[in-house]
């Protein structure tokens, strides 16, 4: 009879090289992904992948210089993390976004045809 007990991954330690993100798990296992499966450390300084915490009892760890987090379950299971969306093609995704200098003109709401009817 089999006595094993399921628990959730939880990390101990987290490491950020110009290669991969490393986790140390309390249980001993050690879990890396390449580094390119979070663009956010991809581009930051090794300062800022150095300052991290754990979030959520460790099942999860977050940079705040950088605005990103990562769990256990999400290093496991493969899951890179995917760039916003900011544009209708490729080239405008790669553009870093501008502030627009034009304040929006308020829009008239828009009325029934059956409340004009009466």
């Amino acid at each position: 009879m089999s006595t094993a007990v399921l628990t959730e991954p939880t990390i101990r330690h987290v490491e950020v090289s110009d290669e991969a993100i490393t986790a140390h798990l309390v249980d001993g296992r050690v879990i890396s992904v390449p580094l390119a499966w979070s663009w956010r450390l991809s581009e930051a300084t090794p300062a800022q992948r150095a300052n991290w915490e754990l979030i959520g009892n460790g099942h999860g760890v977050h940079w705040p210089d950088v605005d990103e987090d990562i769990s256990a379950e999400g290093m496991l299971a493969g899951v890179p993390a995917r760039r916003p969306w900011r544009g209708r093609g490729k080239a405008l995704a790669n553009r870093p976004l501008q502030p627009t200098s034009r304040a929006r003109k308020p829009t008239k709401p828009k009325h029934s045809s059956r409340a004009a009817r009466g």
